[in-house]
């Protein structure tokens, strides 16, 4: 993602005063009924809508096309259950109860489940310096608050870091260590996406989330990051199968589409059945980043691919 991490930083730490959120509501148990209600098919995955694909037309500066308010009301409209946040478009807004608030009962009015919150910006997890690495890890407590709050079950973030293959694992582990531990005092999972560097490298990753060695540690695999340096690419469909025994999302990635519907650089049906195989029926999302399309017809196109893998898989 291309932003402007430190004028976002700036702007969010104004409002990461400890402030605490109480969970949603517990789900009521089922009535018993007298006869047995055979129970449907489950599908074999479910689709959100990542907030990333909109995220031209939540950037504009003048003239702009969507508020991140309006963002569940979208994901509706286009057929999705589920919506994934990213932190950017929100940056001043975590500890603001009653803009989430807000914000929630527009997606519960949908009836869209809020997934997880993407966090970028907030400093590196796996920062060499410790006071810098915990400041990142502080950075990173109001998100989880906001996710509560939200009712997502986690927050994404990234895992970089600086020095050898080994220091870096053991640092990133380290502020990875400390975020779930806060994290599951607000049940909140902290998941981490291939997003460039050595978290690219699924065998890195993988490696890194076993030194964690916390329930609330996962993963995001996602179908296109595996740009590991300037000329260096991991194979995405080692990445994707080395990932997921952690996942607790799966990001599916698009560029462009040929004249069948399908993805001109992955090959979904191939890269679905790696997920599938491993046991993942959760929330796939659909993060579209192509030029050639509009946001709304990537995103269509997006779906409509899942949605046609989904129907041979299943």
């Amino acid at each position: 993602m291309t932003m402007n991490r430190r004028r976002f930083l700036a702007q969010s730490l104004g409002a990461t005063a400890g402030i605490g959120f109480a969970g949603l509501a517990g789900m009521q148990p089922q009535e018993k009924t007298k006869k047995p209600v055979a129970a449907a098919a489950k599908p074999e995955f479910k689709l959100s809508l990542a907030e990333w694909s909109l995220h031209r037309s939540l950037r504009r500066r003048k003239g702009k096309k969507l508020d991140n308010l309006d963002f569940a009301k979208t994901a509706r409209s286009l057929g999705f259950s589920g919506i994934e946040y990213v932190n950017q478009f929100f940056m001043d807004k975590p500890g603001d109860e009653n803009y989430l608030a807000e914000l929630r009962k527009r997606a519960e009015g949908e009836g869209v489940r809020s997934v997880l919150i993407m966090c970028d910006g907030l400093g590196q997890l796996g920062d060499p310096d410790a006071d810098k690495r915990n400041k990142a890890v502080e950075n990173h407590h109001v998100w989880v608050r906001a996710a509560r709050f939200l009712g997502c079950h986690s927050i994404r973030v990234n895992a970089r870091s600086r020095g050898s293959y080994d220091e870096q694992m053991k640092l990133a582990a380290d502020g990875l260590r400390q975020l779930c531990e806060f994290g599951d005092e607000h049940e909140i999972n902290v998941i981490v996406e291939n997003h460039g560097g050595l978290s690219s490298n699924g065998k890195w990753l993988a490696s890194v989330i076993k030194k964690v060695d916390h329930k609330r540690a996962g993963t995001l695999p996602d179908f296109g990051n595996f740009r590991v340096g300037p000329r260096e690419f991991y194979d995405r469909y080692e990445g994707v199968r080395e990932l997921m025994p952690y996942a607790k999302g799966v990001s599916a990635k698009s560029y462009g589409f040929d004249e069948h519907g399908n993805e001109t650089k992955i090959d979904y049906f191939k890269m679905m059945k790696i997920v599938l195989d491993a046991g993942y029926h959760g929330f796939v999302g659909v993060e579209y980043e192509g030029q050639k399309l509009s946001e709304i017809d990537g995103i269509i196109a997006t779906k409509k691919l899942l949605e046609r893998v989904r129907a041979k898989l299943g």
